[in-house]
């Protein structure tokens, strides 16, 4: 029976149970079940010992997980990778145990929990107990490493998407504003031979960009730039590329920081944002829950939003710039551009 076939109720009660698949997700991704079913099926017994878990409540974990295809249960009590599961190993490309860590995780689960919080007052759940930080200030090392990689998860395909769709040739240097480790415009430098780049980024996530791009080659073309895009934002570029950085603030912190994009600009550079654009009528297309979701997801997590064209528009416009176009991608978001006036 398909969905559309459900009662009503089973509907909504198949909704309201979903966050049992994303927090039994979140424990394999953390206990590398992924990894240890790489070479081929494994009883429960052998994957509680090497886990260190009882493996009773773990067979009912992942008969959970093969009941939505990422496992399969075999014979005897084994459990075998579908191609599905095979994305939460640590060692492929595409893998995709970071995000699900990221996104199912306790950190961003934690968040959730003050939703009416967060609607009551217009305020990031961290907030509630914190109200002098930010979403990023209290997060531990680990936690950094893996957000670093989770947002890196998508990057091939991302930058591959961004290239195709907007022309980089026209541009000798391209920031990359809140770069992370450099992995975007590895993509976009790849794909542009005579493009040069600076990642910017916080001391730590700069340190990463180095080790990413001398991996990569790119040391020579790519220069990194530690520091706080509050503060200052170094001039010398082009064009100035901020990709999923901005739904991550408020209003009054996002004109902030394209504020001091403005300041390090040229006259007639290019302001290039990469995000989703919020469709202008809500229906049950996945474009639509993926923009929902991720629209309340960042009132919960950042105190940040997912913006319409017009918000858009407006923000530019506050902060200096002319919104010149809005370039579709095949990936989940457009390039936003913008000239410093």
């Amino acid at each position: 029976m398909s969905d559309a076939q459900l009662p009503p109720g089973i509907v909504l009660y198949q909704m309201a149970i979903g966050h049992y698949v994303s927090r039994a997700l979140d424990l394999a991704a953390r206990l590398g079940i992924a990894d240890l079913l790489a070479a081929g099926a494994r009883t429960v017994a052998e994957v509680a010992a090497k886990t260190a878990t009882d493996a009773a409540a773990l067979h009912r974990v992942l008969r959970l997980l093969a009941s939505v295809g990422v496992f399969t249960e075999e014979e005897h009590g084994a459990f075998a990778l579908t191609p599905l599961g095979e994305l939460l190993r640590s060692d492929v490309p595409g893998s995709a145990r970071a995000t699900v860590m990221l996104f199912a995780g306790v950190g961003i689960q934690d968040s959730w929990k003050d939703l009416e919080y967060c609607v009551r007052t217009g305020e990031p759940a961290f907030r509630k107990h914190s109200p002098d930080a930010d979403a990023f200030s209290g997060m531990s090392p680990e936690e950094t490493k893996n957000f670093d990689a989770a947002m890196a998860t998508f990057a091939p395909a991302t930058s591959a998407a961004i290239a195709a769709a907007y022309d980089f040739s026209q541009f000798g240097t391209v920031m990359d504003v809140g770069g992370g480790n450099g992995a975007i415009l590895i993509g976009l430098l790849g794909a542009n031979p005579g493009l040069r780049g600076i990642v910017f980024d916080r001391a730590g996530a700069a340190e990463r960009a180095r080790e990413k791009l001398a991996l990569a080659g790119l040391s020579a073309r790519c220069q990194v730039v530690a520091g706080d895009f509050f503060r200052e934002v170094p001039a010398g570029a082009d064009a100035y590329l901020l990709k999923h950085v901005i739904h991550d603030w408020n209003d009054e912190q996002a004109t902030a920081i394209l504020r001091n994009c403005y300041r390090a600009m040229k006259p007639g550079a290019k302001l290039l944002i990469a995000e989703g654009v919020y469709p202008p009528h809500i229906d049950q297309s996945l474009e639509s829950r993926g923009a929902a979701a991720n629209d309340v997801n960042m009132l919960v997590v950042s105190g940040g939003r997912q913006r319409s064209e017009e918000e858009f528009r407006s923000l530019y416009r506050a902060a200096g710039f002319e919104l010149t176009k809005i370039v579709p991608t095949p990936a989940r978001l457009a390039v936003i551009e913008g000239v410093r006036r």
